[in-house]
């Protein structure tokens, strides 16, 4: 009856013995690299234990503004992160100034812990990195050379007499791959200044880039007349613009995407994107969770009431 019996002593004992044997056979089994994997510590307990976020940055005004004097960063992307560091008692270090094309690297090897300037999201970095949370959209608009009348929609660009400015890596050779396969591509290495993608249309270098519209901003204000959007009504794309930190890293990720989440919800990253962005409506902001309810509305005194 196996109910309510009681297992023989010396049988318990060895039983137990082969158990403690098999356990140590387990671990010694276990490879160096696969113990030392087990003990790395995660980027959200090394944060919590050192008590800052190490972060590097990009130089991309609004997002990221350097001051030339004194090296103090300012930016909507630098001011939003420094305050969900103040909001969970961290403070927020800025070690390294990176460069597009290295980025990255930087996440790996654990120079840093995140990258303040905010990056756009697309398949081929999902598989390398971990996002937060969007602190803005970022619509692409297809750009060409100011009074062309070569081209009366985006979809004629896709022929093999057109000329794309792209850069290696970059989101205007995923366009130009995924959408506009016939046209031709007059290809720039990745350290190339986003810029030039502009230039080259503006010089009749190329037919066509594709750019968002801060970024054409800036280039217009130097170059003006130069280049103008084909199809306002109609972006080629819009990208989540996100912090990036290490894959897998899912502890950080949460603390930070509860953290802007409340700075987006309380108003405060719209303000911050109003603060820096040189024109209005050069980006979306990002639409609020919630929805007030009709039957709520504001009395005489300010206080709000339900009817």
């Amino acid at each position: 009856m196996m109910f309510g019996s009681k297992f023989p002593d010396r049988i318990l004992v060895f039983l137990v013995f082969v158990l403690l044997g098999s356990l140590s056979l387990f671990v010694s089994c276990g490879t160096s690299s696969d113990l030392e994997g087990l003990r790395q510590e995660s980027v959200y307990d090394r944060v919590i234990r050192t008590g800052k976020i190490r972060c590097a940055y990009v130089i991309c005004p609004p997002a990221c503004i350097k001051d030339p004097n004194s090296g103090k960063l300012s930016g909507a992307a630098i001011e939003a992160i420094q305050m969900v560091g103040k909001k969970l008692g961290l403070l927020v270090e800025f070690p390294e100034e990176v460069g597009w094309s290295t980025a990255l690297e930087g996440l790996e090897t654990n120079r840093y812990d995140l990258i303040a300037t905010p990056l756009w999201t697309n398949a081929d970095r999902a598989k390398i990195v971990g996002f937060s949370n969007p602190l803005c959209y970022n619509p692409v608009y297809a750009y060409v050379k100011k009074g062309q009348t070569r081209f009366n929609s985006v979809a004629a660009i896709n022929s093999p007499d057109v000329r794309i400015a792209t850069i290696d890596g970059d989101t205007s050779q995923v366009i130009a791959e995924s959408d506009f396969p016939k046209a031709k591509r007059l290809a720039m290495v990745q350290s190339t200044d986003y810029a030039s993608l502009m230039l080259n249309v503006a010089t009749k270098k190329a037919d066509v880039t594709f750019a968002d519209p801060v970024g054409a901003f800036f280039f217009q204000k130097s170059n003006p007349d130069s280049i103008e959007v084909l199809d306002k009504q109609h972006p080629v794309r819009v990208f989540p613009t996100c912090w990036v930190f290490r894959r897998d890293q899912f502890e950080f990720k949460a603390m930070i995407d509860t953290v802007l989440d409340e700075v987006i919800n309380s108003g405060t990253m719209d303000r911050l994107i109003d603060k820096y962005l040189p024109a209005p409506n050069l980006l979306y902001k990002v639409a609020l969770p919630y929805q007030v309810p009709s039957s709520l509305s504001a009395s005489k005194d300010g206080a709000t009431v339900v009817r």
